[in-house]
């Protein structure tokens, strides 16, 4: 117990709150007219220029309410257990503060953990106050207490939820990253074995065949240009210390394989414009793995597809990657692993300079665009 309670005082606050947006601000247009009017149309309301005041005064704590949860929670809650205790216990018994709990639900959903335990004890003191002073009897009291913790659960429970997506979100990130430098220690490998075979036989026909060793050397450095290339793009991801797989990398060259290995419905065509061949070995292999995952997925999603067209076309500096199906309109199509798929892609194509997108098409099916350097990123 003593270590969960250290673990919830050092959770920090959750990143991305945002400061203002137009809601806020038409909350504030919406509630400080509410309590003039209020006030205007309850004269028998005690203390009626001061609750008035007092309400006016809270309302931007709204705007606050993000970025300093605590401050906000300790300045209304604190307000609202002091002026009862200084005048009267229905001196601010009006109904526009029922905005109030919505600064205990951002302390909750954007607060660290230290606010949210102080903030807690704040509300749970101005909830005993409240009891003493006899302002509420105990049923409404329980209901009050019943209301607000429900209103900080709820911040709670969606600030984890959002947390555990972004935590997912990250590992697929560093999944694909790790199949990338999977892919590129397989390049590698490849051009350092080629190098140790050209050396060896420059090393056997040395003695007889001179020119023979000429070349084997220039083979060797340009082999040894590539695999420096490889090499930097391999620093750039991240990597676990897993065996990397035994079977070459598919390269773009290879997509007539996807064709080749369907069967039944939808059938896959591939059309590739430009010499493939060329291509740096990563961004071939990538281009090959966003097809795949785009295949795959439409395979899986396509409602009454027949068909799925894959076209690659490569100029001077790019290279661009085009998936389609002719299923039925879907403004939503999940992608693989739970929905994470195309941020898998998305990482993929980013990681080597490039982009991916995803989304229906102007009429019917879904459309997959990747654009990536045919030279792939600068390290």
């Amino acid at each position: 117990m003593p270590g969960l309670l250290r673990s919830l005082w050092d959770e920090p606050r959750p990143p991305g709150a945002p400061r203002r947006v137009w809601r806020d601000w038409l909350l504030v247009a919406v509630l400080v007219p509410a309590a003039l009017l209020e006030g205007f149309l309850r004269p028998d309301l005690p203390w009626r220029t001061l609750a008035v005041a007092v309400t006016v005064g809270l309302v931007p704590t709204l705007l606050w309410r993000r970025t300093r949860p605590l401050l906000m929670v300790a300045i209304a809650f604190g307000t609202c257990a002091l002026v009862p205790l200084l005048t009267d216990r229905n001196a601010l018994d009006l109904n526009v503060l029922v905005f109030v709990p919505l600064l205990a639900y951002a302390l909750f959903r954007w607060g660290s953990g230290r606010e949210a335990v102080i903030g807690a004890a704040i509300i749970v003191g101005k909830l005993y106050l409240t009891v003493a002073l006899g302002q509420l009897g105990l049923t409404d009291t329980a209901a009050g207490f019943a209301f607000l913790f429900a209103i900080m659960a709820l911040g709670a429970a969606l600030r984890y939820r959002v947390g555990a997506r972004q935590r997912e979100l990250d590992r697929v990130k560093l999944l694909e990253r790790e199949r990338l430098a999977r892919d590129l220690h397989d390049t590698v490998a490849h051009h350092v074995s080629a190098m140790a075979v050209r050396a060896q036989a420059g090393l056997a026909l040395a003695a007889t065949r001179p020119d023979a060793a000429t070349d084997a050397l220039r083979v060797i450095e340009a082999e040894a240009s590539r695999a420096l290339a490889e090499m930097r793009g391999i620093v750039r991801v991240l990597r676990e210390d897993n065996p990397p797989a035994l079977a070459p990398t598919p390269q773009a060259t290879d997509l007539d394989r996807l064709a080749d290995e369907s069967r039944g419905e939808p059938a896959v065509d591939v059309e590739i414009v430009g010499d493939a061949g060329t291509l740096a070995p990563s961004v071939g292999s990538a281009i090959y793995r966003l097809a795949q995952e785009s295949i795959t997925n439409a395979r899986r999603h396509a409602r009454h597809a027949t068909r799925i067209q894959v076209r690659v076309v490569v100029d001077d500096t790019t290279v661009r990657l085009r998936v389609t199906d002719d299923g039925e309109p879907a403004a939503i199509r999940p992608a693989r692993t739970a929905g994470y798929g195309l941020v898998g892609m998305t990482e993929r194509a980013g990681l080597l300079g490039g982009t991916c997108e995803a989304g229906p098409g102007p009429e019917q099916g879904w459309i997959v665009t990747a654009v990536l350097p045919r030279a792939g990123a600068a390290a």
